[in-house]
């Protein structure tokens, strides 16, 4: 179930109704939070719930065998459980996740025929976002940062509540757990907060980001024969695509939490108004970013032992999360071309710089980020490493000076005038957040006109095409 389907809009009032039906009994409504969450997720294949269903149950159990031997003399340590539990869930993940593209690599450079040997799993929606959740929680407990729940339901829930479920944000058990634990009140400012933020959510995804799918899919299926300026034209739009997609359900999710009284934290936060790729990576992805600094990057001495040693560190934390995005090596390739950009950041004393946000006057330092990220995002979309090469050497050839191919004026006049739209309200909402944040406390004819107007917007200018979201393949 997406978010942008009929069915998501017949699903979402009736499970609201429900759960506020429910408040006077805590452990009912959270029940019913897991069976809607299931729902929700089985109605993609329901065979993968029992693998959801299990990673849960283990990592509840972990949480409480870590807390009772810290206690008390054992034979078995803490850290035995919370091993445990790592290798099982990182050994799920990569058994589904991962398998069939080592064994292909590793076949590929042996020369083996590896086709006997692949087990062609389908790859479980949202498998990476739920693991990284679950393993956080034993973590955080093994860390003596939360105590343990010893209520299956409750946290059942908080691996599964279908707002965040599939593609994040990567919630910790510190934040989301103990809303689960007490009574939630319904809050009519914040359910307007959350219809407000689902409005622009949906916003970026159904016009700005499926329509650039369009395009750049188009020219990626022949970027050979393109012209420089058309494959310059198609990586920016992917940057537009990308960021539409993925922010854009992070809105949708953080939204939709608010309707049931629960605080998600915030995965972006205006990225592309970055003036180096350090803040960039301060505002993209927000909760994998700090998941990787807190449970890789500083366990392994962070910035505290020297400048060789920090960017070792570095580019560990990127290279994981080039792979954990997915089994190939553009991603990969992706995480390493980003931790050479921080090399040099981290040489200057320069990724702590900026803490403020960006001004007019700082837009060249914006465009060069920009320009930056785009090269990295070519990386990502292209089919290999190969392709990305050639892709980046074909734009830079003399046709790259000619007017780009451009679809039918119909097409791309509303999409490039919604792009701006996007990015003018972004400006105006860039120290809130989101970029109709700045509605807040507004109220009469302004805020109800800006409404109206994103809505006719998504009505007339939605691509013709159902695109799924991007980051679902994750």
């Amino acid at each position: 179930m997406v978010f942008n389907s009929i069915q998501f809009a017949i699903f979402l009032p009736i499970v609201f109704a429900i759960y506020w039906l429910l408040r006077k009994n805590l452990k009912l409504q959270n029940l019913f939070v897991v069976l809607a969450s299931y729902v929700f997720y089985g109605w993609w294949d329901w065979r993968f719930l029992f693998l959801i269903a299990f990673t849960s149950f283990c990592s509840w159990g972990s949480g409480l065998l870590i807390h009772q031997t810290s206690n008390i003399k054992h034979q078995t340590s803490p850290k035995f459980w919370l091993i445990a539990n790592v290798v099982l869930n990182l050994g799920i993940l990569g058994v589904f996740k991962y398998y069939d593209f080592f064994v292909t690599s590793f076949a590929g450079m042996s020369g083996v025929d590896a086709s006997r040997h692949l087990l062609n799993v389908i790859l479980p929606v949202g498998i990476s976002f739920y693991t990284f959740q679950a393993l956080s929680y034993s973590i955080d407990v093994y860390r003596n940062k939360i105590e343990p729940t010893r209520d299956p339901i409750v946290f059942f829930a908080y691996v599964a509540f279908f707002p965040q479920l599939v593609a994040g944000p990567i919630e910790r058990a510190t934040n989301l757990l103990p809303q689960f634990q007490k009574a939630r009140t319904f809050d009519y400012t914040e359910a307007v907060e959350g219809c407000r933020r689902i409005l622009w959510g949906l916003f970026k995804k159904m016009v700005i980001a499926d329509n650039c799918a369009v395009y750049v899919d188009s020219v990626w299926k022949d970027y050979a024969n393109q012209s420089g300026s058309t494959l310059v034209l198609a990586a920016v739009l992917f940057a537009f695509q990308i960021y539409g997609d993925f922010s854009g359900y992070s809105d949708i999710a953080i939204g939709t939490a608010k309707l049931f009284g629960i605080n998600l934290r915030d995965n972006f936060l205006t990225p592309y108004f970055s003036r180096n790729v350090a803040e960039f990576w301060k505002r993209w992805h927000i909760s994998l970013n700090t998941w990787f600094v807190d449970y890789v990057y500083i366990p392994l001495g962070g910035s505290r032992e020297g400048r060789w040693n920090t960017i070792r560190n570095t580019f560990v934390i990127f290279l994981l999360s080039g792979l954990w995005h997915g089994a190939n090596w553009t991603y990969v390739g992706w995480g390493a071309y980003h931790a050479l950009l921080f090399v040099p950041l981290i040489g200057l004393g320069l990724t702590k710089k900026y803490r403020d946000t960006a001004t007019w006057q700082q837009l060249p330092q914006m465009l060069l980020t920009f320009t930056l990220v785009v090269i990295g995002w070519i990386i990502f979309r292209a089919p290999s490493i190969a392709e990305a090469w050639h892709y980046i050497l074909a734009m830079s050839n003399k046709s790259l000076l000619s007017v780009p191919w451009l679809m039918t004026r119909g097409f791309y006049i509303p999409l490039f005038i919604s792009i701006i739209i996007m990015f003018v309200f972004e400006w105006m909402g860039r120290k809130d957040g989101y970029g109709l944040a700045w509605l807040r406390g507004k109220k009469g004819v302004l805020q109800l006109a800006v409404y109206y107007f994103f809505m006719i917007l998504i009505y007339a200018w939605q691509s013709s095409e159902e695109i799924q979201f991007i980051y679902f393949q994750f």
